[in-house]
């Protein structure tokens, strides 16, 4: 497994990388980004790290099963956005597991609690 430095130039490319796909994510499925921005930049770190490491945003709040590729896929790791949050957990609950995703109306209710 590849190790990562969260401070190298490759790390903070592929860091911007990563907003580029979320903003992208958002706009494809009509979403929006959480109202809290430290899960947001959290989420993103774990997406950009795991992209270095393994060549896929697999969702950085599940640990990434198998040491091959062929492995991994039979392992069924999330790869972000995850079926699981497009089909059950932002209809249902407003926003992903790792919360990065959220519908505007989960949103609008953060803003209104805060």
């Amino acid at each position: 497994m590849k190790t990562v430095d969260m401070n190298s130039q490759e790390f903070k490319d592929e860091f911007e990388k990563t907003w580029t796909f979320v903003r992208k994510v958002n706009k494809s499925f009509g979403w929006v980004q959480n109202q809290n921005e430290d899960v947001n930049e959290g989420v993103a770190m774990g997406l950009a790290r795991n992209k270095l490491m393994y060549g896929k945003r697999f969702c950085p709040c599940f640990m990434v099963i198998g040491e091959t590729k062929e492995e991994q896929k039979a392992a069924d790791n999330r790869i972000c956005p995850c079926k699981p949050a497009i089909e059950k957990e932002i209809p249902e609950d407003g926003l992903c597991h790792c919360g990065i995703f959220c519908t505007p109306e989960f949103a609008e209710s953060q803003k209104k609690t805060k």
